[in-house]
């Protein structure tokens, strides 16, 4: 009975849901036509706070002593399901937007608000040319002042760990001495599961970590880099599965 109860309930929040953003995204892909993203910003996080609410979802968010919220910086997070981008901008208090996979571009109402709302396309064949160009709209993005999230696993975890980091995030940050904040999870796992449909009621706790200078770091630091952000990332994260 109880099992019946909550498969009805995650079917009712995955109508909600879908009702509510393909409502509200086209309203904010037409508002941006118009408007530069800065003005109607609180828009944006009413409307993620909606989908999370709405999911079945309650955000928490701590806040370390050493997280500066007003550098921009590069958002490094662990990555567990669709709703991830959503909570985070719920958490982090600026103007942020992410590294997207191009392929999602693509999709119907969410693509257009990923490429409307300047997203920075991540291909999905890495030639040089596609690479370079990745590059340049994430530095333009920064020098703008847009922070990005970065999911630096590359994918979504089956199983709640972390999976291993790809280098890629951290030498971009190193070349253009942009700061990293790691970023946990905890909690989404619990919430909903890649490869499964069922919404738990859960809260997700978003940990922002201290900020992390890059600005003296050379390439052969990366390594050092990438390992600390992942003890950092997965130490909260593991922690909840004891």
């Amino acid at each position: 009975m109880k099992r019946a109860y909550f498969a009805l309930r995650s079917a009712l929040l995955w109508i909600l849901s879908l009702v509510h953003f393909f409502i509200a995204a086209p309203f904010l892909v037409f508002l941006n036509i118009f408007l530069d993203m800065r003005k109607h910003d609180w828009l944006q996080r009413a409307f993620c706070r909606r989908i999370a609410f709405l999911s079945g979802a309650r955000v928490k968010v701590i806040r370390s002593p050493g997280f500066d919220p007003q550098r921009t910086s590069f958002f490094m997070v662990n990555h567990v399901n669709v709703f991830d981008p959503f909570i985070l901008y719920c958490a982090i208090p600026q103007l942020v937007r992410g590294w997207e996979l191009e392929s999602h571009f693509k999709i119907p109402a969410y693509g257009w608000l990923m490429k409307r709302f300047g997203n920075v396309p991540v291909p999905e064949v890495r030639r040089p040319s596609d690479i370079k160009r990745m590059w340049r709209l994430t530095q333009d993005a920064t020098n703008r002042g847009t922070s990005l999230i970065i999911f630096p696993e590359a994918k979504r975890t089956r199983d709640g760990h972390v999976n291993e980091f790809q280098d890629g995030g951290f030498r971009l940050a190193q070349q253009l001495g942009v700061p990293i904040v790691p970023v946990s999870l905890v909690g989404s796992f619990q919430h909903h599961r890649t490869g499964h449909w069922m919404l738990w009621p859960a809260t997700v706790t978003v940990h922002l970590h201290d900020t992390i200078d890059t600005t003296s770091l050379t390439k052969h630091d990366v390594p050092a880099l990438r390992d600390r952000v992942y003890k950092l990332i997965s130490t909260p994260v593991e922690d909840a599965f004891r």
